[in-house]
C-alpha cells in the first residue's frame, strides 16, 4: 500500500455542506491551513434549502462576493398568504427592509447552486473539497486532534490538525463520536420538495404561502419564470407507504387553491421534518456546526442560513487563536452564542410549523380565521414590518449575553449586529470596512484625539463617519466609540469614547492586534 502524504492541518472541516463551505472559506482568507473532506462523491444536486437572508448576504459582502450570489438568484420582493384558496394579504420586502440593509429582500437561490458557487469562490483561493473521503472516529491528544480517515480508495488514513468541525448534516458523526445528545422530535407528516415548470396565477415571480384544513404549500420563484420549487405535504393514506412516492402522491387541496398546473416536474424528493438542538455545540477541540447540532422546521427559510451563522462565528475566533491573536478562552464563547440562538428558532419554528400544519380546532381556527383577518391590519403598521424583516432576515440576531458583549450606547448595545447605514449618493457605506475580517473602531462624528493614539497603538483601524440624523434612527450615539468584532458585531459600546475603556475591553479579554 502506497503510503499517504503528511497531510496535517490546523482545521480539519468535515462536511462540505454551506456549513462547511463557509467556514473553509472564511478560515482560508484568513491564513488558516485548512482540510474539508466529504464522504459523497459529488455535490447534492437537488435542494430543500432555498432562502438565502439579508444577514447571510452581507457575511457573503464581507467576503467580497455577495453580488455574484445576487446576481445568480432570484430577488423576491413579495411574499403572499392564501388560506382556503383565496388571496389573504401580501406583503413586499422592500417596505419591509427599506433601510435595515443593503440587501432588503429574500433571495431565492436552490442549495444545489448555491453549493457549486460557494466551492468555486474555494477553488480561487487554492483549496478543494476532497471528496469520498469519509471520518471513520477521532481522538483528541494533547493540543491535536488526531482523526482517521478513510480515503476514496478505502485506505486508512491519520491526520491531525488543532481543531475539528463537524459540518456533516443531522446524521453527524462528529456528534456521535462526541456522545453528544440530540433531544426533540419528529413531525408526524412526510413533506416533499419539487422541482417543476407550471403555469398558474402564482407564477409570478412572488412567494405564495397557501394554508387550508390539513395542508399548506409554499411556491419559491426561480430565476426561469417557468419554473418553481414546491414544497409541502405527502398524502396521509400515502404517507403510510413511503416507498416510490411520486408527483401523484401529494396533496391537492392547497395546490388547487392556487391554480398551479404543473407541466413538468423535473425532479421530486420526500423527506421528514425533526425538531432538534444538541446538548452541546463543543467537546474539548472538536466542534458541531449546521444541522450538525440543530435541525428545525423550514418555516422562515432559516436553517441553511443559522448554519452558516455557525461558520462566520466559529471562524474568526479559531483564527485568531491559531494566529495568537487571542487566549483559547475566545472558543468558550461560540456555544453560548449560537446555541442560545438555535434553541429560541427551534421553539419559535415549532410553534409557527405546528400552527401551520396541526389539524386541531385551535389550530385551524388561527390558520383559517385569525391569520388571514389580523395580517392585513398588522402589515399597516411600520414598526410590524420592520419587525417582520429583521427577524425573517436574521439581523435580529444579537449577542448580547455573550461575555464578548460589553457597553450601551444610544440604543445600541455590546453584542447588536452593527447598523447599516445607507451612503450618501458616490459615498460608501459603513459595511465596507468590514471587508478586512477583523477588528476596528467605528465613531459616528468627531473622534477624541486620545482614540486614535491608542488606536494606532494597539494596530487597531479607526473608521470615521460625518455625523447624519440618519445615524441617530439607526440607534447610533454621536461621538461614541464602536468596537467592530470581525463578523460585523459590535463587541463594546462606549458613549464616553473612554480610551481606558477601550484597552480594558481588549487587554481583559486576552485580545492581541499587534501579534
Amino acid at each position: 500500500m502506497t503510503e499517504s502524504p503528511n497531510r496535517d492541518t490546523d482545521v480539519l472541516v468535515v462536511g462540505a455542506g454551506p456549513t462547511g463551505l463557509v467556514l473553509a472559506l472564511w478560515l482560508a482568507r484568513l491564513g488558516v491551513r485548512v482540510r474539508l473532506i466529504d464522504k459523497t462523491a459529488e455535490p447534492g444536486t437537488t435542494s430543500r434549502a432555498l432562502a438565502v437572508q439579508a444577514r447571510t448576504l452581507e457575511f457573503y459582502r464581507q467576503l467580497g462576493f455577495a453580488d455574484a450570489v445576487v446576481a445568480r438568484g432570484h430577488q423576491t420582493i413579495a411574499v403572499n398568504l392564501w388560506v382556503a384558496g383565496h388571496h389573504a394579504s401580501r406583503a413586499v420586502f422592500g417596505e419591509l427592509g427599506a433601510g435595515l440593509s443593503p440587501y432588503p429582500y429574500a433571495l431565492v437561490f436552490p442549495q444545489d447552486e448555491h453549493e457549486h458557487l460557494l466551492i468555486a469562490q474555494l477553488a480561487q483561493l487554492g483549496l478543494h473539497v476532497e471528496r469520498q473521503t469519509e471520518l471513520l472516529a477521532f481522538e483528541e491528544k494533547g493540543d491535536r486532534i488526531v482523526a482517521h480517515l478513510k480515503r476514496p480508495d478505502g485506505s486508512p488514513e491519520t491526520c491531525s490538525a488543532a481543531y475539528l468541525a463537524g459540518c456533516d448534516g443531522a446524521h453527524s458523526i462528529v456528534r456521535q463520536i462526541l456522545q453528544l445528545d440530540f433531544p426533540g422530535g419528529t413531525y408526524d407528516h412526510l413533506f416533499y420538495v419539487a422541482d417543476v415548470e407550471a403555469a398558474g396565477p402564482v407564477m409570478n415571480g412572488e412567494l405564495h404561502v397557501a394554508l387550508d384544513r390539513t395542508d399548506f404549500v409554499a411556491v419559491f420563484p426561480l430565476r426561469d419564470p417557468s419554473r418553481a420549487r414546491l414544497v409541502g405535504t405527502i398524502r396521509d393514506d400515502a404517507a403510510q407507504h413511503p416507498e416510490n412516492l411520486t408527483w401523484n402522491d401529494v396533496s391537492q387541496r392547497a395546490l388547487a387553491g392556487l391554480g398551479i398546473e404543473p407541466k413538468k416536474i423535473n425532479w421530486f424528493s420526500t423527506y421528514r421534518v425533526h425538531h432538534r438542538v444538541a446538548s452541546h455545540f463543543r467537546q474539548g477541540r472538536a466542534f458541531i456546526l449546521g444541522d450538525a447540532g440543530h435541525v428545525h422546521s423550514p418555516v422562515g427559510g432559516q436553517g441553511m442560513n443559522t448554519g452558516i451563522g455557525d461558520s462566520v462565528n466559529l471562524a474568526w475566533k479559531l483564527a485568531a487563536v491559531l494566529h495568537g491573536r487571542a487566549g483559547s478562552a475566545l472558543l468558550d464563547t461560540f456555544e453560548p452564542e449560537r446555541i442560545a440562538f438555535a434553541r429560541r428558532l427551534v421553539a419559535t419554528t415549532d410553534r409557527a410549523f405546528t400552527g401551520v400544519t396541526s389539524p386541531s380546532f385551535i389550530a385551524r381556527l388561527i390558520r383559517l380565521r385569525l391569520a388571514p383577518a389580523l395580517m392585513p391590519v398588522f402589515l399597516q403598521f411600520k414598526i410590524f414590518r420592520r419587525l417582520m424583516f429583521r427577524t425573517v432576515s436574521q439581523t435580529i440576531l444579537n449577542y448580547r449575553r455573550s461575555s464578548l458583549s460589553e457597553g450601551h450606547a444610544g440604543s445600541i448595545q455590546g453584542g447588536d449586529r452593527l447598523p447599516w447605514i445607507q451612503p450618501e449618493p458616490g459615498g460608501r457605506d459603513n459595511f465596507a470596512p468590514l471587508q478586512s475580517l477583523d477588528w476596528q473602531v467605528h465613531i459616528y462624528g468627531d473622534p477624541a484625539p486620545e482614540i486614535n493614539s491608542v488606536c494606532a497603538a494597539w494596530k487597531l483601524p479607526v473608521h470615521v463617519f460625518p455625523w447624519r440624523t440618519e445615524m441617530s434612527r439607526r440607534g447610533l450615539d454621536r461621538d461614541a466609540v464602536y468596537l467592530i468584532r470581525p463578523d460585523g458585531y459590535v463587541a463594546l459600546a462606549d458613549p464616553a469614547a473612554s480610551p481606558k475603556s477601550l484597552t480594558t475591553y481588549l487587554d481583559s479579554r486576552d485580545i492581541s492586534l499587534t501579534t
